[in-house]
């Protein structure tokens, strides 16, 4: 049986999957790069001192990561402008009244970026969760103390276009209103009611764009007569000034501060209409209510308001050439493997906004994937984090993002992808081991999470290595499919619910009629399985049909 392509455009995290098991002269090889690396930083430089072994990660037993992927949480986001870090400790030394605080940096970020109010929040996503709240209340505090009791409430729906209904929109949900779903413009209009609080989209999602059918600009038209708000979630945008999408006719545009401008992790910056930010302050710490649990502290607050007056005073262009000149040292490291295509791509949308250089190749011709790749730059020393994908169509590849790189790791990336693509390879055998079991039929599972126990279901069809059927999971079930090598068994599926993706990737061992291992989760973690043929027979019955319509019910 051939090696089949069971990967299409996967976009991968390093941190997903198995860790690839080295060998020891690879090890050796390695150890020997890192040190010819650090003989070429600057001493006292970012890259020196992420190489050293003083580094505060480590200390506790944590491997540091060069970002090369961009402004994901999952590994900090981004990273604080000096001038956030000493605004931030500057305001750790004073107490001060939060209010009188929210309402100084209110006007302050407004006169920075020519909206009509600012507002800074616990993350972008708890000011979804405070502008929800605001726009159900009204400002009314009877009613903010209720949620997520609705009963009565005047304003109780959201309408979210279907394209833009995403993981993210937990925190418009938290507030307890009734979602409306929309696909079309005019579907739009007629879902608009005295019931609706508030319309939210993405920026990022395509149809929203200017000339589109169902454009911002169309959105808010079909909004404003109504007196309806229009929230947009500009979360990794770059911050214009004013910003775009006020201009487009959003009421508010929420970014967050722990990506494209600097800021804190934690902290997001709302802009826009002063009577709704002032009532989504109310509805966030340090006031009681539904919002307690989003603390935004003052360190945050005044950090947040130092990131916009250094987003306003940064010279942008000479980044995107210190960008392109890291690349630039990258392109040339790696220039002379043979095989490789190296293409610069200068990005001009606004979300995650900086220069990429995209490194591709045939696997087939140098016996590595995107995936192995990913998996290798993620797992072992110095780590570095990109974005791999492979492909059916015989291509792998893999981003080097340069946004949120410090000076000299274009060194250490470049070194590091150089040392991996000189490495020889044999070619990876085209067949897979003969498979040990017989694995038709159901399977009943019992899935160890951290602290709970769900009873699942598989119904596996095999064809000969190929495995496909079904998983039931608590409340669904979705297509799953997989292999089977010797007594390996490695299976996958996955599921949508509302805007969430959650999927599940086995990897296990059969003995006969029993199953067991991990399950990888993805963002969720892991979890354990153990899983029991299900041997019980259906009844055999013959079906009788009637010659026609009953005589009696």
């Amino acid at each position: 049986m051939k090696r089949r392509n069971a990967l299409k455009g996967l976009a991968l995290l390093p941190f997903a999957g198995t860790v690839l098991r080295s060998q020891t002269t690879q090890a050796t090889t390695q150890n020997a790069g890192n040190n010819a690396i650090i003989e070429i930083l600057e001493p006292g430089s970012a890259a020196s001192n992420f190489m050293a072994e003083t580094n505060i990660f480590r200390s506790i037993g944590v491997e540091p990561v060069i970002n090369c992927m961009g402004t994901f949480t999952i590994i900090g986001g981004s990273l604080e402008r000096p001038a956030v870090r000493e605004a931030m400790e500057a305001a750790a030394h004073n107490f001060v009244q939060y209010d009188e605080l929210a309402d100084g940096i209110g006007q302050r970020l407004a006169d920075l970026t020519g909206a009509e109010w600012g507002m800074v929040s616990a993350g972008c996503a708890a000011g979804l969760k405070h502008i929800t709240a605001a726009c159900v209340t009204g400002g009314n505090p009877e009613k903010l103390i209720r949620i997520p009791d609705l009963s009565g409430f005047d304003k109780n729906e959201v309408i979210i276009p279907d394209f833009s209904r995403n993981a993210y929109d937990h925190s418009i949900r938290n507030i307890g209103v009734k979602i409306v779903s929309v696909k079309t413009p005019d579907e739009l209009k007629k879902a608009i009611n005295p019931h609706t609080a508030m319309i939210y989209i993405r920026s990022t999602d395509t149809d929203t764009f200017t000339g589109q059918p169902f454009s911002l600009e169309v959105i808010s038209g079909i909004a404003k007569p109504h007196n309806v708000p229009v929230l947009v979630d500009a979360a990794a945008e770059n911050l214009t000034l004013p910003p775009v999408h006020l201009k487009r006719g959003a009421t508010i545009v929420a970014y967050s501060g722990g990506k494209a401008i600097c800021g804190p992790q934690c902290a997001g910056l709302m802009l826009g209409d002063k009577s709704i930010l002032m009532s989504a302050w109310q509805a966030s710490s340090p006031h009681h209510g539904p919002g307690r649990d989003n603390k935004v502290g003052r360190e945050e607050m005044v950090g947040m308001m130092a990131a916009v007056e250094d987003w306003v005073k940064r010279d942008h262009d000479a980044d995107w050439k210190k960008w392109l000149g890291w690349l630039d040292t990258i392109s040339k490291r790696l220039s002379p493997i043979s095989g490789l295509k190296l293409e610069v791509i200068e990005r001009t949308l606004l979300d995650n906004k900086t220069p990429v250089l995209k490194v591709s190749w045939n696997p087939q011709k140098l016996h590595i994937s995107g995936f192995e790749v990913a998996e290798e730059l993620g797992r072992n020393k110095p780590r570095i984090a990109v974005w791999a994908e492979d492909d059916s169509e015989g291509e792998s590849f893999f981003n080097i993002t340069t946004g949120q790189m410090q000076v000299g790791e274009e060194k250490i990336v470049a070194e590091r992808v150089f040392e991996i693509f000189s490495r020889k390879r044999n070619a990876k055998p085209e067949t897979m081991a003969v498979a040990a079991a017989n694995l038709n039929g159901r399977w009943d599972l019992n899935i160890q999470f951290f602290s709970s126990i769900s009873q699942h279901s598989l119904t596996v069809v095999q064809d000969g290595n190929w495995l496909s059927g079904i998983h039931q999971t608590d409340f669904q079930s979705g297509n799953m499919s997989g292999t089977i090598e010797g007594n390996r068994v490695f299976m996958q599926s996955a599921m949508r619910i509302v805007g969430d993706d959650l999927s599940y990737q086995f990897s296990g061992i059969i003995n006969g009629d029993l199953m067991s291992g991990d399950i990888h989760l993805g963002e969720y973690r892991t979890a354990k399985f153990t899983a029991k043929r299900n041997v019980q027979k259906v009844p055999r019955r013959k079906v009788n049909i009637p010659a026609g319509p009953p005589l009696a019910t």
